[in-house]
């Protein structure tokens, strides 16, 4: 199992490919080298490594392939507008004792009732942080509410109150309607998306490497090829993205003139010339806060393997 003295000293590694050149990813001596049309353009070692995001069209050597997998390094290939389309994950799978536990939980709503309470820490700890004006009362009530729910239809409404309040208040001043996952209906919908979409893959490299099976989840329900488990882990974690999206905005990091309006959504205007500026933002967010996301994962590991010694984690923003 990957301790956090050595975790400590891995990163997100991002590599994109640049268009009309010949983009290769191979290993140099247990160097991650990405060279451009036969040059080398620069490399790292791959025990610094935790996972390796693959930004549009490029070629993998299978001895980088087969090293990264030894070395537990998950890979995720996107495309130019920073959408998942394969993924590449390294695993312990023989964890079959997790795995017995994971299935046989018998607190699974009271799992899913802290997963809630933490986020909605998290989220009243943004809005106090950006010295946001909101509801008190609605936050109060939630804690109140969450006492009592009895099933996760309860806890799913309590969630969506609150979530409203918080992304009107968070984003006021960007002319927020609501939040639309996947339509891309604004510039700040697109981005969360590309945001949370990084660090539900990080998380689930991240379970995945302790012997979860991400699938399972408590408070997300089982459903056809949705990752319930890294849905759950990265809820109280969210409000880390919608955070740094903020202070792009106001550090005008953000640029209206990067995005198109087209077929009813929005999109990078000059697809990888435009979308290799906002990749960055969230990758190093990420990176900026991978022990304490360690941290939280290694603890729910610790409680679901033994929920009598270990409590359930709290994710601190």
């Amino acid at each position: 199992m990957l301790t956090l003295p050595d975790f400590k000293e891995k990163r997100i590694l991002s590599v994109q490919a640049d268009y009309g050149h010949d983009n290769l990813l191979q290993l140099i001596n247990d160097n991650i080298r990405f060279a451009r049309d036969g040059e080398g353009v620069s490399q790292i070692s791959s025990h610094l490594v935790f996972a390796v995001f693959i930004i549009g069209d490029m070629s993998v050597t299978t001895t980088l392939l087969k090293k990264l997998t030894e070395q537990g390094i998950s890979i995720f290939f996107l495309n130019h507008n920073l959408a998942v389309k394969a993924v590449m994950i390294a695993e312990a799978e023989g964890n079959y004792l997790l795995r017995q536990k994971q299935y046989t939980t018998a607190d699974e709503l009271n799992i899913a009732r802290r997963i809630v309470e933490n986020k909605i820490i998290s989220q009243e700890a943004v809005l106090k942080k950006c010295q946001k004006a909101y509801q008190l009362k609605v936050f109060e009530r939630a804690r109140v509410m969450l006492k009592t729910a009895k099933d996760r239809e309860k806890l799913l409404g309590i969630e969506g109150n609150v979530g409203k309040e918080y992304f009107q208040s968070l984003f006021a001043d960007l002319g927020w309607v609501r939040r639309a996952p996947q339509t891309k209906e604004d510039i700040p919908n697109l981005l969360l998306d590309i945001g949370y979409t990084y660090l539900f893959n990080y998380c689930d490299a991240l379970l995945r490497l302790f012997g979860f099976d991400t699938y399972k989840g408590y408070y997300h329900q089982l459903f056809f090829q949705r990752k319930s488990l890294v849905c759950d882990v990265m809820e109280p974690m969210r409000p880390i993205i919608d955070y740094q999206l903020l202070k792009s905005f106001n550090l005008k990091q953000v640029k209206e003139k990067d995005f198109v309006f087209k077929n009813g959504r929005f999109d990078f205007k000059d697809g990888f010339k435009t979308s290799k500026l906002y990749s960055p933002i969230f990758l190093e967010t990420i990176n900026g806060r991978k022990e304490e996301i360690y941290t939280y994962v290694l603890n729910f590991y610790r409680y679901i393997m033994d929920n009598k010694k270990y409590q359930f984690p709290k994710f601190i923003i």
